[in-house]
């Protein structure tokens, strides 16, 4: 991934001026990236670490014997505990699919290189002759050799317009919250705590589902870009899952 965004160019993909998909106006985003990585990478952590110690707690209180079994995993002579242990195979678990999912998106983003709806706004394109889209001869051609004008707009802006499918916004949001679910789903059993449960994994959901919808809303994606970068997520969320116990 960092090998992608450091070196790698995405594909120039060209365009029609008559394209209305792509001449939205430029808006930040409603959902920042530390937003992001908050709800979808601090958030799981916590609420495993969490879990796991409360499973831990609860089982050896309904033990009869009251002592649990050696964990068999030692840090520095000392024996770790079953929920630290169960923690790291779960947040470890959820790192190498929160991995492969963004790799997956990055190689498709750069493949692919579809203009986001905000393109001609942010690139306001010229072609070599001098013309732009606003003269009558460039109407209905395929325009793959231009400069993009517009004062202001940065290097990592100019990249970025070229990386709109699919959503990585969509896939890590989607990624992040389905797994978690499962995880509540599988591990957290306590019949009490089940609408709790129920309530936490919908607020989950829904934030995934927010965060796909506002990437068409801010114009950083088409519509079949979020279909696209959501299904990554949940395809991966469910094969990393399928193993838990």
């Amino acid at each position: 991934m960092v090998v992608l965004s450091s070196c790698c160019e995405p594909h120039s993909r060209g365009f029609f001026c008559n394209d209305l998909s792509l001449r939205h106006p430029y808006k930040e985003s409603t959902i920042k990236s530390w937003m992001l990585y908050l709800m979808c990478g601090v958030l799981p952590i916590s609420m495993i670490l969490l879990v796991e110690f409360y499973r831990a707690q609860d089982w050896t209180r309904l033990s009869h014997h009251n002592q649990l079994h050696s964990s068999g995993y030692f840090l520095c002579h000392m024996e770790l505990p079953h929920w630290a242990v169960d923690s790291y195979r779960m947040i470890s678990t959820f790192f190498f699919g929160l991995g492969i999912e963004q790799l997956t998106t990055d190689i498709a983003k750069y493949t692919i290189g579809r203009l986001r709806p905000h393109f001609f706004t942010l690139c306001q394109p010229v072609l070599p002759d001098g013309t732009t889209c606003n003269d009558y001869v460039n109407e209905g051609r395929y325009i793959e050799d231009y400069v993009c004008t517009a004062k202001d707009i940065s290097a990592k802006q100019l990249k970025s317009m070229h990386l709109s499918f699919p959503s990585g916004h969509s896939s890590f949001a989607f990624f992040s919250m389905i797994y978690i679910v499962i995880y509540l789903q599988r591990r957290m059993k306590c019949s009490r705590f089940r609408m709790l449960r129920h309530l936490l994994q919908f607020l989950l959901i829904m934030f995934a589902w927010y965060t796909a919808l506002t990437r068409v809303s801010d114009y950083k994606h088409h519509w079949s870009d979020v279909l696209a970068g959501g299904s990554i997520g949940i395809v991966y969320a469910f094969l990393v899952t399928s193993t838990f116990w």
